[in-house]
């Protein structure tokens, strides 16, 4: 489809899945999205086709699913608009508006907690361990970014990660304090795997690439044994970090550099989460408060 080579390979393969779930439903009216004998094709879909199946799919999904629905039911069409000349049925259909959901942070006080819980362990999964949690606190990265991250990625002198995001193909640069680095440093000694310049950092004992769903098992153990009450996840790390930034002063463009963010709309999320903070702020800094 167009523009399919521009997204990420984890966007593409969620379009073509949401695409089967709507040629699925599709199916059971005896119209689909190829022209296979039984069908009527694609052109015998309308909006109210695609209305219908919407309705369906938010009875058990959220909005953020029933909008990526759409959205890849509208590259099809535009698609076939450009490929067969046939208009698109959902040109001017409007997507539902995400729920304002607020990201759940730790304050500072409970991932210092979460960081130090392994303090003092010396088995390389330890080691590695405490790697993962500095690095995505440090960095504010995404899961996906973390396992992608090799050594050639890391420049220690700088302070400075090259942080190769899949998402939107958009590569940026990204300080790392030096707790950070010290349990690079750290993992560097004792990961069994070779330490060369195109290696992962991030591995699972046998040298392999840690996944991310490994990072979350590994999260969710770490906050059980840091008695937090939390269900926290690697993602979460990433709202720690950026929540915390703006709580110290750092100003909305840098935490949108830092996290990739293409829109500043999407950082100024944690705008919201910071209303308490910055009310306190007020009221102790302000003469009339």
């Amino acid at each position: 489809m167009a523009g399919a080579s521009r997204a990420a390979r984890n966007t593409v393969s969620a379009y073509r899945s949401d695409l089967l779930d709507f040629n699925a439903y599709l199916m059971g009216g005896r119209t689909a999205l190829d022209s296979s004998g039984k069908s009527a094709g694609s052109s015998a879909i309308t909006a109210d086709h695609v209305r219908n199946y919407l309705a369906v799919v938010m009875r058990d999904a959220s909005r953020a699913t029933v909008q990526r629905r759409l959205f890849a039911i509208k590259a099809f069409f535009r698609w076939r608009e450009t490929t067969a000349g046939k208009p698109s049925p959902v040109r001017a259909m409007r997507s539902p508006k995400l729920e304002k959901r607020l990201p759940q942070v730790l304050d500072e006080g409970g991932v210092k907690a979460l960081l130090e819980a392994g303090a003092g362990a010396t088995t390389p999964a330890a080691i590695r361990d405490r790697a993962i949690f500095e690095v995505l606190y440090s960095c504010g990265l995404r899961v996906s970014e973390l396992t992608g991250l090799c050594w050639r990625d890391i420049d220690e002198e700088l302070g400075i990660v090259m942080v190769r995001s899949g998402k939107g193909n958009k590569d940026r640069l990204v300080p790392i304090g030096e707790p950070a680095l010290d349990a690079l440093r750290a993992w560097r000694c004792a990961t069994p795997a070779p330490v060369v310049p195109d290696a992962p950092v991030i591995t699972n004992l046998r040298g392999g690439r840690l996944t991310a769903r490994s990072v979350q098992n590994i999260l969710s153990r770490r906050i059980i044994s840091s008695d937090l009450d939390s269900n926290l996840t690697p993602h979460g790390l990433r709202h720690c970090f950026a929540t915390h930034l703006l709580n110290a002063g750092a100003d909305l463009r840098s935490i949108q550099e830092m996290l990739g963010h293409s829109s500043l709309q999407t950082t100024q999320r944690y705008t919201h989460v910071s209303v308490r903070h910055l009310k306190e702020v007020y009221r102790r800094a302000h003469p009339r408060a």
